[in-house]
């Protein structure tokens, strides 16, 4: 716990350490862009505001964790929900959020058409607050918003969103509390996109989790399913692989899944609670200059909204909380390592 008086005695404003500022980019097709940016000390992380509040890298201690994918950082664009045109403005980030009508490809169902991983990841957000302030000896950081997925004669699904975390902690916390406001049941597709990115991202970086069921999507995903868990070198041309975990949970309904880098002795852990997000999609590119991995907190298999659904009826709520936090060294790992033994002793 850190002493506000011994602190601010060495340190006249706090912006020197830790906080949040709005700010907006100037050039390419992020001009326009804006951001919430957030430090806490260790960790730094741009909300984007334009773009449901999803943060566009993590990088901690001056270490980027998170992908750019080939398009680089953008703003909102006219081709965000084209069709197959949509995969122009997927630009990775730390996590982008998929859903809520549709987390997958673009398909057309029942008629309609779903653009690729859904319309709320380029959703703007609304109603926005953001705050840094002392509380019970903590230097607490907190960004919020509303995003709003609607159309006439259609669905009207609003996800509101808090970010919060505190100075000098390794942590990061997204509370999302989605809500049907419309007069008709609705199916609910939801998936967070987490990428992991070079020089986080490197051949040999390992996947911790208490998988108990891996399935792959497809013929190239069984080829590769033995390496699930391992990042190999890039080949030039190589296929994408997904697969779909289901993963044991603690005593208290908890799990988790995380990135490893051993020389770095860093990891990404991503936490969240099984009975409301049960399953975890992963994604593994090996392509060279498509090189990434991402684990994805999920309520749907492969086929999105063309599968079968959660329902949320008229009014009702759904709160996911998801929880990004660093491990910082060889001790901090081996604890991981540890608590994945353990939770799968569990299932046992």
């Amino acid at each position: 716990m850190v002493d506000q008086r011994t602190l601010m005695a060495v340190c006249g404003h706090m912006d020197q350490v830790a906080g949040v500022r709005q700010m907006k980019f100037q050039d390419g097709r992020a001009a326009g862009l804006r951001c919430a940016m957030i430090h806490n000390g260790p960790l730094e992380l741009p909300l984007m505001l334009d773009k449901c509040l999803d943060p566009a890298w993590i990088r901690y201690k001056g270490i980027n964790l998170s992908l750019l994918t080939k398009p680089g950082l953008q703003g909102r664009n006219p081709y965000d929900t084209a069709g197959d045109e949509a995969v122009r403005s997927i630009m990775g980030g730390a996590m982008f959020t998929c859903g809520l009508g549709n987390v997958h490809g673009n398909r057309v169902v029942d008629g309609v058409e779903y653009p690729v991983h859904g319309r709320m990841r380029t959703t703007p957000s609304e109603k926005i607050s953001m705050d840094a302030f002392w509380e019970n000896g903590e230097y607490k950081i907190r960004v919020s918003g509303e995003m709003r997925e609607a159309r006439i004669f259609g669905e009207n699904l609003v996800l509101r969103r808090t970010v919060e975390t505190v100075y000098g902690k390794n942590e990061i916390v997204f509370t999302d509390e989605i809500e049907n406001q419309g007069f008709e049941d609705q199916p609910l597709c939801f998936l967070y996109h987490c990428n992991a990115g070079y020089p986080f991202l490197v051949p040999g970086l390992r996947v911790v989790m208490p998988s108990i069921f891996c399935g792959p999507r497809d013929a190239d995903a069984k080829a590769g399913a033995a390496a699930w868990n391992v990042m190999e070198e890039p080949v030039e041309h190589a296929p994408e692989q997904v697969f779909q975990h289901e993963l044991a949970a603690d005593r208290n309904g908890n799990t988790f899944a995380a990135f490893v880098n051993d020389e770095l002795q860093i990891g990404l852990c991503i936490r969240f609670e099984k009975s409301v997000i049960p399953y975890l999609t992963q994604w593994k590119s090996l392509a060279a200059g498509d090189f990434a991995m991402a684990l994805e907190p999920t309520n749907c298999g492969f086929d999105g909204r063309a599968g079968a659904t959660e329902i949320l009826k008229p009014f009702e709520k759904h709160v996911n909380r998801i929880r990004f936090q660093i491990l910082d060294g060889e001790d901090e790992i081996e604890l991981l390592e540890r608590e994945c033994r353990e939770v799968l002793e569990c299932t046992m």
